[in-house]
């Protein structure tokens, strides 16, 4: 496993992330048995990130457990934002009152006093990112938090918050976590490249389309995955098997290519990955060593249809226009 930095942080970060969303059944001792070995196979590939949430049910608590001793090898990570109790309007949201019970609760559950990555689950348009921001900034000087990062959010939003931080000397987000993966590629028209511009760590969460890019819902009498078949386009038939005719000139599993190929299309993306068992987790760290030839990379791209749309399709066409650009535009170098 590499490791890259954490934004413009000074914090060494593993190429892949580890989200422990699954972690959920505490009074099942062979499930509590097997997070446990999926956190000793992680951390012994070279891993030392692990995601979890404040709505993940019990996966904090099973987490402080399970790290309990070894907490510091780890970069910890939560979020907050989603309901802590559906009656009360003031348990959800990112404005003061939440983040504080929130991060609170969370540091009880996680058994430790800080947390080293904070995200912030969702954009709440109804709370000023003003008021998130401060009050991000007031538990990062507490000590309460380390870094910061933000799930979810159009990118006009993380770039006028991380503008308000760096007027203001307020701690800026670190990080971006988002939807990423071959038929998932929304976040490349805006989210991706304001990103690599402003320096940020991306986490892709559902980096396998939730087991549709690992091709088993094309073997007959398997488990399948958490998608329903009967819900799949022909898209999405399409690139999977465009993924798995990769993996099989390549002599690997699909799910190792659909991770690799994320991890061509930027330096800056950290594949999220999940798992439900030991196996399955072996098998996505395993995708560290798989190098995708260009042409390959290109061809799951290709069958992956996706339109940019405007303006980045637009301007893209502009800059190969001598009227709009020159005719010395496409000689520049350091674009």
């Amino acid at each position: 496993m590499r490791y890259r930095l954490l934004g413009r942080t000074g914090l060494r970060v593993s190429e892949l992330f580890f989200g422990a969303m699954t972690f959920h059944d505490r009074e099942n001792a062979d499930a509590v048995r097997e997070y446990r070995a999926m956190i000793d196979t992680y951390a012994d590939a070279g891993g030392n990130v692990i995601d979890t949430a404040s709505a993940y049910g019990d996966s904090e608590s099973i987490l402080g457990e399970l790290l309990d001793g070894r907490r510091d090898r780890f970069v910890l990570a939560t979020k907050y934002s989603i309901s802590r109790d559906r009656s009360d309007p003031n348990a959800a949201g990112n404005h003061r009152k939440n983040l504080t019970l929130s991060l609170e609760r969370s540091l009880r559950q996680l058994r430790t006093d800080h947390i080293d990555l904070y995200w912030v689950h969702f954009w709440d348009r109804h709370t000023p990112i003003e008021e998130t921001m401060r009050a991000l900034d007031d538990a990062v000087r507490a000590g309460k938090i380390l870094y910061v990062g933000i799930s979810d959010a159009p990118a006009w939003v993380v770039s006028r918050a991380n503008t308000l931080a760096e007027w203001h000397g307020w701690t800026p987000f670190a990080g971006l976590q988002v939807p990423y993966n071959l038929l998932q590629r929304d976040v490349e028209r805006e989210l991706l490249p304001m990103a690599e511009a402003l320096g940020l760590s991306v986490a892709a969460w559902a980096p396998l389309a939730r087991g549709v890019l690992s091709g088993k819902f094309l073997d007959p009498g398997g488990a399948g995955p958490r998608t329903d078949p009967a819900t799949l386009t022909p898209r999405d038939h399409a690139v999977a098997r465009a993924v798995r005719k990769a993996a099989a000139d390549l002599g690997v599993p699909a799910a190792q290519v659909a991770l690799a190929w994320l991890r061509t299309r930027s330096s800056a993306v950290h594949p999220l990955v999940g798992a439900s068992s030991v196996a399955q987790l072996t098998e996505n760290l395993g995708s560290v060593d798989v190098a995708l030839p260009a042409e390959t990379a290109e061809q799951l791209a290709a069958a992956a249809e996706f339109d940019l749309g405007f303006p980045g399709a637009f301007l893209a066409e502009c800059e190969t226009n001598p009227w709009v650009a020159g005719e010395s535009w496409a000689r520049l170098t350091g674009r």
